[in-house]
């Protein structure tokens, strides 16, 4: 991203975002509620126009293009929300996320392999599943694309902390098969923890940037994320 600008009915929310993600890399967005974390990610996902600037991915320019082509270009995007299909069963869900290709076995044994759960879950309502295997159905849906970029809003977002900690342990073995991230997160230990750089974004702009160590070590990073003086 450079020099991006985006908002709602002619208001910034986020203004002049310089940000990269390089192949193979997990990224932490880490900021408050509020700080334009979502707004970010619905403009790189062709959800929000762009006011300025440009979106580059795999030298494919995706400023001005609409979100189901900016997914065929290989970008996925998981919303805090997860919206699910609440009525369809787990398998209904898995296939519809490779839609309109089918399902390929060797990336339904990958997400089996990261959520065991869900494969004991196949027949089940999504509605019905608990937060946290929700969770593990959005990003599995998701991964069914064969996503290159795979986007985290608030992925431990209405999780018990025992749930929020398994869920970035599933991402750190993702991140392992080769899948790049980019993670939004309030729970900046957890971001960090799986991270290998990050931004700060504060009032719609990035403050801070750095490794995931440096940020972590960052004495006002510490303070106003990680509760140390």
């Amino acid at each position: 991203m450079r020099g991006v600008a985006a908002g709602y009915l002619g208001e910034k929310v986020v203004e002049g975002i310089d940000l990269e993600v390089r192949a193979g890399e997990a990224v932490a967005i880490i900021g408050s509620n509020g700080a334009g974390k979502t707004t970010l990610f619905r403009a790189i996902a062709g959800l929000l126009p762009c006011a300025a600037g440009r979106v580059i991915f795999d030298e494919i320019d995706l400023t001005r293009l609409r979100a189901h082509r900016v997914a065929h270009a290989g970008v996925a995007y998981v919303p805090a929300e997860r919206h699910l299909f609440p009525a369809m069963t787990v398998k209904t869900n898995l296939v519809l996320g490779a839609y309109p290709h089918r399902p390929h076995p060797e990336t339904l044994e990958l997400v089996f392999k990261l959520f065991p759960r869900l494969k004991e879950r196949m027949r089940q309502r999504a509605g019905t599943l608990s937060g946290g295997e929700q969770q593990m159905l959005a990003v599995s849906r998701a991964l069914m694309a064969r996503p290159k970029l795979l986007m985290l809003d608030e992925p431990t977002s209405g999780l018990a902390p025992k749930i929020a900690k398994a869920a970035f342990g599933a991402l750190e073995r993702l991140k392992a098969t080769g899948v790049t991230l980019l993670i939004a997160e309030q729970q900046v230990p957890l971001a960090l923890s799986v991270a290998d750089r990050g931004y700060v974004l504060e009032n719609g702009r990035i403050r801070l940037e750095g490794t995931a160590k440096e940020l972590a070590h960052n004495p006002e990073v510490r303070r106003a994320y990680l509760g140390v003086a």
